[in-house]
């Protein structure tokens, strides 16, 4: 088994973790950290606006995606965190345009929580990619 960390930004090392770790045996598969409407820097973005952090938050997927040397089309698998499912459904549009977009109809989950990382973040995508 291979293993080879995914980061395309520097800012979570700092916080002891990877955006994704790619695991290689008979096939390829990339399980990725939750992503948040951050931007480079890591900070929050689009406070308040629950469709603009859940394209920045599928962006933040994509992001990762490519620097492992996948694409959404390779995801099987999404879980959806949001501290607010009714607007999370109001806005499922961007989503799932997205996704179908790329051909991509993955699997997942949808949890509403408390609250995420940072009280400014509305919701998170973690996602599971294979080749």
């Amino acid at each position: 088994m291979e293993r080879r960390t995914i980061n395309p930004w520097a800012w979570q090392e700092k916080l002891g973790y990877a955006q994704a770790i790619e695991v290689t045996a008979a096939q390829r598969v990339m399980y990725c950290s939750g992503q948040t409407a951050t931007g480079p820097d890591g900070q929050p973005r689009h406070t308040g606006d629950m469709g603009a952090q859940i394209a920045a938050a599928l962006d933040n997927v994509e992001t990762v995606l490519r620097g492992g040397g996948y694409e959404l089309a390779d995801v099987v698998r999404l879980n959806y965190y949001t501290t607010d499912i009714l607007a999370f459904f109001a806005n499922y549009g961007v989503l799932t345009s997205r996704l179908e977009k790329a051909g991509c109809l993955p699997s997942g989950t949808l949890l509403g929580v408390s609250r995420l990382a940072r009280p400014e973040l509305l919701v998170e995508i973690e996602g599971t990619a294979v080749r």
